[in-house]
């Protein structure tokens, strides 16, 4: 292994239940993170669940785990059941990944001997088996959260705090709190929340998410062919064209943005709707009850396509039902790269932060006021287009000067030389 800026090569092992690539689809994070480091010269092994519902193609796993080896990163991956939607199989997948972690992963560990290990939050139950790596090779534990659990499900889904599940969740995220040497928040306003739970204040370090921009420009592939007939359709006929791309949950505000679709019926704005998820059906049983012609689902595709499909649209959106939580920011993925594709956004998130409006690149309103959205929509619609591409490429840059992995990357080695 070669020296680095960061010091000696290091081996690093990166625990995240919902990992994907380039070959399976979301999440990317995992990947882009190793993929640099690799680059690097460091040894990366990345542990995730052979099943998740965020994934594009889920790999074939026989026996207890699988290797294999993308773009330089050794993947192992983990048996686990499958599940569609909030139920019991999707609790038993979570809370099988890391009983079976504990097996794998002790064998990894023999082989790898990590220097670090970075314990993703989707699933906070894995920071146990995590905790237990660290501790018998004596690397640096840090602890990745993503969101804060319990919070979320309390806030969200109306969970009591006295639930069984939610006092497990919250006796894990105490317990990672106060053995992490370093907890990495992708929110930037949790810090205070998470000191009240018992974390050292100076283990707080902010690392959002990011963009990998090489791959980015490097890499686009041709999207299918039913979206780039679809796109085309639409362009001939004149159509402004809104995109969603991301997951269908009720998180996301979609019902909010079919409201401002009847709005908007009669004009030429078309919303394209493209992604999987647990509403994705029933949201099209709206618009078809509701007839609404203006209104189209896609289905999801792979990260590689996104560049050619966003470079489709006029505009892009994004939301969110406003939630309490959301007082400690949000880092979503789609909005980087919806800022990449360099298209003005609809910004319907009431957040902690607002990339939108601090990098100037589109217009932010309420998230639960269909009004608010439609206006939006046509005040980009009649914008001139210099206008619009100029507030387009003010997010690129932006996302180029503040989330390229490269420098995200470099922020988590530097972890483990100024960490305790």
């Amino acid at each position: 292994m070669k020296t680095t800026a960061a010091g000696n090569a290091m081996r690093i092992l990166l625990i995240n239940q919902y990992a994907g690539s380039p070959n399976h689809g979301m999440e990317y994070r995992p990947y882009c993170l190793a993929r640099q480091w690799t680059s690097s010269g460091h040894d990366v092994n990345v542990l995730a669940a052979s099943f998740s519902h965020l994934r594009t193609r889920n790999p074939k796993v026989t026996g207890i785990a699988f290797q294999e080896e993308v773009s330089g990163i050794h993947y192992g991956w983990v048996r686990s059941p499958s599940y569609d939607g909030n139920g019991l199989l999707r609790a038993i997948n979570m809370l099988s990944f890391p009983l079976l972690l504990s097996t794998y992963g002790w064998g990894l560990c023999r082989n790898t001997k990590p220097d670090m290990v970075i314990v993703s939050s989707p699933n906070p139950f894995t920071i146990l088996p995590g905790y237990l790596l660290a501790k018998q090779t004596g690397a640096k534990l840090i602890f990745e959260v993503r969101d804060l659990w319990p919070l979320t499900l309390m806030e969200l889904a109306g969970m009591s705090r006295r639930h069984p599940f939610i006092s497990a969740l919250q006796w894990v995220e105490d317990f990672a709190y106060r053995k992490a040497n370093c907890v990495v928040s992708l929110l930037p306003k949790a810090e205070d929340y998470m000191v009240s739970r018992g974390m050292d204040r100076r283990k707080f370090v902010y690392i959002p998410n990011g963009c990998d921009l090489e791959e980015w420009d490097s890499t686009a592939s041709d999207m299918p062919s039913e979206h780039a007939d679809t796109f085309q359709r639409l362009r001939d006929q004149g159509r402004f064209i809104v995109v969603y791309a991301g997951n269908h949950g009720l998180a996301n505000a979609l019902d909010t943005l079919i409201d401002a679709a009847t709005d908007l019926i009669d004009t030429s704005v078309t919303f394209v709707l493209v992604g999987k998820g647990p509403e994705k059906e029933r949201l099209s049983r709206r618009v078809a009850r509701q007839n609404l012609s203006n209104v189209v689902f896609l289905p999801p595709v792979l990260h590689s396509s996104l560049p050619k499909l966003l470079a489709a649209a006029d505009a892009c959106y994004i939301g969110l039902v406003y939630s309490p939580i959301f007082q400690y920011g949000i880092s979503p993925n789609k909005l980087l790269d919806y800022m990449m594709a360099g298209k003005p956004i609809i910004h319907a998130i009431e957040a902690g932060n607002d990339l939108v409006a601090e990098s100037m690149c589109g217009i932010s309103v309420s998230p639960d006021e269909p009004s608010n959205i439609s206006e939006a929509v046509v005040t980009l619609m009649r914008m001139d287009s210099g206008k619009r591409e100029a507030m387009g490429r003010r997010g690129r840059e932006y996302v180029e000067k503040n989330h390229s992995y490269e420098v995200l990357s470099n922020r988590f080695l530097e972890l483990v030389t100024t960490t305790s």
